[in-house]
């Protein structure tokens, strides 16, 4: 898997999840339970991640989007 976005901000972490799932993208929000249980500190931010094999094509997506400052770098 192949981490896009790294945030607590679950407004858009939910818009970038309907972006991909709308193209078709199959995405993972990871940590959720873990920064629920932290409470609202915003210590364990929720990762967006996505099958290897689709993460241009999702980068692109999120670009277009206007969420190109929220993504991670390529590696």
């Amino acid at each position: 898997m192949h981490e896009l976005i790294r945030a607590n901000d679950p407004v858009l972490l939910s818009f970038a999840e309907s972006l991909l799932k709308d193209a078709g993208i199959h995405c993972l929000i990871a940590d959720q339970g873990m920064s629920i249980l932290e409470g609202s500190l915003g210590m364990l931010p929720r990762r967006l991640l996505v099958d290897d094999e689709r993460a241009d094509q999702a980068r692109r997506i999120l670009v277009d989007a206007g969420l190109g400052n929220e993504l991670r770098q390529a590696k």
